[in-house]
Formats: structure tokens, sequence, C-alpha cells
């Protein structure tokens, strides 16, 4: 999911070579902010974006969630780690392991 319109979602997707996942626009950034993760990065020329996160959702439910530090209007730096691909697969194995 990502603060942007369908257009720029799609084409993203196709530049990525992206086939197994779906892209959801926010285009008003309204499920975002809802969230409340809607920050303003207008100090990195971009205006209301979401801040990074990742979930993990089992049946609409939030089973975690993984946020990187420093939420705030305008942060200095764009924080990426916390929401990385690789943090959620080791949690993943990890709850896989457990329920073994």
């Amino acid at each position: 999911m990502s603060v942007n319109d369908s257009f720029v979602m799609n084409k993203w997707k196709e530049a990525q070579g992206i086939d197994n996942v779906k892209v959801i626009p926010d285009g008003s950034g309204e499920f975002t902010r809802r969230m409340g993760m809607l920050v303003q990065k207008d100090n990195l020329g971009f205006g209301a974006r979401s801040w990074r996160y990742a979930a993990v959702v089992k049946d609409g439910v939030i089973e975690a969630w993984f946020e990187e530090p420093g939420l705030c209007d305008n942060f200095g730096e764009d924080p990426y780690g916390e929401s990385s691909p690789e943090t959620l697969m080791a949690y993943l194995e990890k709850a896989k392991t457990e329920a073994a």
C-alpha cells in the first residue's frame, strides 16, 4: 500500500517485474491517516505520505506490527529496517517454528 494513485502504483509494479504481489493505492491517504501513519514529507519534496510500516494480518486481525522508529512529520531521514521483508520473513519463520 502506498499513498499514491493507481497509475503510479501499477507502473512501479510493472517496472519492478512484480507478478505475485497486489499493489494497493491509497490516493487520498485516507486509510493511512486512519491508521495513524500519515505524515508530511515536504522536506523530501513529497507532501503527505505514509510512514513506513508492515503488518501481518490474519483473518482481518493485525497479528504483528513493524513500524520504523521516529514517526513524525518532516523527519530528517527515511528509515528502513523494522518494516523490511527480511524482518517480516524472520517473524513468520519463528511463528511457523513455534506453531509446529
